[in-house]
């Protein structure tokens, strides 16, 4: 006589972490006058992440900023950045970033790859990731941990402004560095 196993359905847990935007950073920088660099950040960001299983190499991410909390230290240019010279938040309000896929690298970072849209633009990014853990917090809560970076070109979004410098070279810097620190609340 022979037994015959009978194959269990797999299953597959879905979890959802919501983004804590008291314990998350985004912040870019961009070169000025070619020489120095300024740095800013935004404060308005929500969003979550779905894994399956708890793994991070089946993870989507979908994530909105708040165009209009842009911060630099000086008032007069967060205007400007608001402007329709850049970020044009009074018809593009939001920034958002939607996961297309994800890239395990196996070292305990991934990338992730997704659309990015700013100024109604969307545009193809990966963000390097590291997972830097997860733990229970004394609030009662579990948390998980990110660092992520990304560059892009301010131009392929439409915010082409600049002035040309004197000695050469321009103003602003096209290139723009992403540095993400997130912190996601695992939901019941």
């Amino acid at each position: 006589m022979t037994a015959t196993a009978i194959a269990e359905p797999q299953t597959t847990t879905k979890t959802v972490w919501n983004i804590d935007a008291s314990h998350s950073l985004v912040e870019f920088s961009v070169k000025h006058m070619m020489i120095s660099t300024v740095k800013g950040r935004f404060s308005g960001i929500t969003g979550t992440i779905e894994t399956v299983d708890d793994q991070v190499d089946q993870a989507r991410v979908d994530v909105e900023i708040d165009a209009s909390t842009i911060d630099t230290r000086a008032e007069q240019r967060d205007t400007h950045l608001r402007s329709a010279d850049f970020l044009d938040v009074e018809h593009y309000p939001a920034i958002t970033f939607r996961s297309t896929r994800v890239e395990n690298q196996h070292d305990g970072t991934f990338d992730l790859v997704g659309d990015l849209t700013i100024r109604g633009v969307t545009k193809e990014v990966t963000l390097h990731v590291t997972d830097n853990g997860r733990g229970a917090s004394p609030f009662g809560t579990y948390v998980a941990g990110f660092s992520a970076t990304t560059s892009f070109n301010r131009h392929d979004f439409g915010a082409k402004w600049n002035v040309a410098l004197e000695a050469g070279g321009f103003l602003v810097g096209d290139t723009v560095n992403v540095t993400l620190e997130i912190e996601a609340v695992k939901q019941q």
